[in-house]
């Protein structure tokens, strides 16, 4: 088939399998060819479909994400790497830069730390906002950490990027300008798509019942972390405005909430 035949029946393959089929088509067609999704867009007449294009789309019809095939994933102004060993970063997290911009304003923030990095996502898309700052990237995962540092090499920001095996906030001394944070949060009886619950990390999606558990082991460390005039930027659920609130006030912190692009809360921002 052509490449117009291909992305048709793909799409139509997709369809009972993911929210955007036509998009998932065109970006592994593109990861097959070697090539950009834009360039797929504006060459798909000229061009002939890949061997391997069809293993692809099998994998994506058994429920593997397509940041995991293609082992690549946008977020911000970056393009990361990708494994199942870190949560696939999602644009509602760009939220916590977002108000971290808004914060700041005409300041920026020279130390940055990054609580649960993953990928480094955040992290590293704080730096590339902001070329003077540096940053620090905490896991429990030494494959997340690899992972993390491996997109700081490929983006130029290593030698403003650290990385470290910890426990959140634990053992860390030095006040930050900026933390950012997108803990597990989901509650263990909450229902998935297969995508997530099959194939990213539980260890970054479960937090006990209420999904709770690490707010409530990372509000108390935050008080001793933020400098004079920073601020902390915490990603929730949609519906744990209040009971983070309450967890981030309890230690004497000032806390408001920011909607991502559904308007549903989505980032507590939170200061001395």
């Amino acid at each position: 088939m052509t490449v117009p035949d291909t992305l048709r029946a793909a799409s139509a393959r997709l369809a009972d399998t993911s929210d955007t089929p036509r998009l998932d088509a065109e970006l592994l067609l593109a990861h097959a060819l070697g090539i950009s999704r834009e360039e797929v867009i504006l060459r798909q007449r000229d061009l002939a479909v890949p061997p391997g294009f069809n293993a692809l789309l099998d994998r994506r019809l058994l429920g593997e994400p397509v940041a995991y095939i293609i082992g690549t994933r946008d977020f911000w102004t970056l393009t990361l790497a990708v494994t199942p060993a870190v949560l696939i970063p999602r644009p509602d997290s760009e939220t916590l830069i977002e108000a971290a911009i808004d914060h700041f304003q005409t300041r920026a923030p020279t130390t940055i730390l990054d609580l649960g990095t993953g990928s480094g996502a955040l992290l590293l898309a704080a730096l590339d906002q902001w070329p003077d700052a540096r940053g620090l990237g905490v896991d429990a995962s030494t494959e997340a950490l690899e992972v993390a540092r491996g997109n700081a090499q490929r983006l130029g920001l290593a030698d403003r990027a650290d990385f470290a095996l910890g426990d959140w906030g634990a053992g860390l001394t030095s006040p930050f300008d900026l933390i950012l944070i997108n803990p597990p949060y989901i509650a263990t009886s909450a229902l998935l798509s297969r995508d997530v619950l099959h194939h990213e990390p539980h260890s970054a999606l479960f937090a006990g019942d209420e999904g709770l558990d690490e707010y409530r082991r990372i509000a108390p460390q935050l008080p001793g972390l933020l400098a004079p005039g920073g601020m902390a930027a915490l990603e929730i659920g949609f519906d744990q405005r209040e009971s983070v609130s309450a967890l981030l006030r309890r230690v004497g912190l000032t806390v408001s909430a920011r909607t991502d692009l559904a308007g549903l809360d989505r980032c507590l921002v939170a200061f001395p």
